[in-house]
């Protein structure tokens, strides 16, 4: 009888599982985002999360805001309003830390896949999760992103290790965690308060808890 292979990663999500998207300043800024390239509301956000929702995840924003109409000065001006909202955001959750720090101990090697705009990497050394991990998967930067096999194929290779060998960790946006089992990689769903979500698979309630899974024990 052959044995799953031990883990030996584990690859977290990053907005709302080690960090909270700021939903509500977002929101009070895209009236000014539309307003500056001269579109209602709802036009501007009709295109931002339709047509141009996976160019701005898996390439540059200022070609997104090219595409619409954004002259080089305003473009600038609404990616630091963009960098704003995102700064804010780029706040570990409480127990994200400390459980990171915690699996490394226990000789894990760690990593992130996250689906995000060139804002995220662009602050990410000013953020207190520089230095966290061993890999590190932006979309907008590997042109990628969830679920296609290739984001976590990538991450497992740059962790050194086999995908039956890695954890991904996330709270099941963009089929991330069907997308991690397809390929291998054990999926764990971060439940957030309040959300049902439809997971047959594990499941932890904070992130702490993880160090109480078999296979993460020490």
């Amino acid at each position: 009888m052959s044995h799953a292979p031990a883990l030996r990663a584990v690859i977290f999500d990053l907005w709302n599982t080690l960090a909270e998207w700021p939903v509500d300043e977002w929101a009070a800024t895209r009236p000014r985002v539309a307003e500056r390239l001269g579109f209602s509301q709802a036009e501007f956000e009709e295109r931002w999360f339709g047509e141009l929702a996976t160019m701005r995840e898996t390439g540059p924003m200022a070609e997104a805001l090219r595409i619409l109409g954004a002259s080089p000065e305003v473009a600038a001006d609404i990616a630091s309003m963009r960098r704003a909202v995102t700064a804010q955001g780029l706040v570990p959750v409480p127990g994200s830390i400390e459980t990171i720090a915690q699996l490394r101990r226990r000789g894990f090697g760690i990593g992130l896949i996250t689906v995000c705009t060139d804002d995220v990497p662009a602050l990410w050394p000013e953020t207190p999760f520089h230095g966290l991990f061993d890999a590190e998967v932006f979309s907008c930067s590997v042109g990628l992103k969830k679920p296609d096999p290739r984001i976590y194929l990538l991450a497992c290779e740059q962790l050194g290790v086999e995908p039956e060998e890695a954890m991904f960790v996330g709270d099941g946006a963009n089929d991330e965690l069907a997308g991690a089992e397809r390929v291998g990689i054990t999926a764990v769903l971060l439940e957030r308060e309040g959300e049902v979500q439809e997971w047959a698979g594990r499941r932890v309630r904070s992130l702490p808890e993880l160090l109480s899974l078999p296979e993460l024990r020490p």
